[in-house]
């Protein structure tokens, strides 16, 4: 869990508690301000949560990386050329 998961979820909050009070008291621009903070909220949460799976599913395959770069440094500085020559070539439009 992130910080833009955790302060998601309290601006949800907050916004919800805002909404209930505006509601309770018959404002209706409060109801519309806390709904606004809810849903900003629900977007930073489901923000900080794709951060989450991404750090999860990309941490793996660079750990494995640094290990091959590690295990074979010459093997990884040949393949780092194949790749920049393929670059530069493909941008020169060969």
């Amino acid at each position: 869990m992130n910080t833009d998961t955790i302060n998601g979820a309290a601006t949800d909050f907050g916004g919800q508690v805002k909404q209930g009070l505006g509601a309770v008291l018959g404002d209706k621009s409060m109801q519309a301000e806390g709904k606004g903070e809810q849903l900003s909220g629900k977007t930073q949460k489901v923000f900080g949560d794709a951060k989450d799976s991404v750090d999860q599913a990309v941490r793996p395959l660079l750990d494995q990386a640094r290990q091959f770069v590690k295990d074979r440094p010459f093997a990884s500085a040949a393949l780092g050329g194949v790749l920049g020559l393929a670059l530069i070539n493909t941008l020169r439009g060969k």
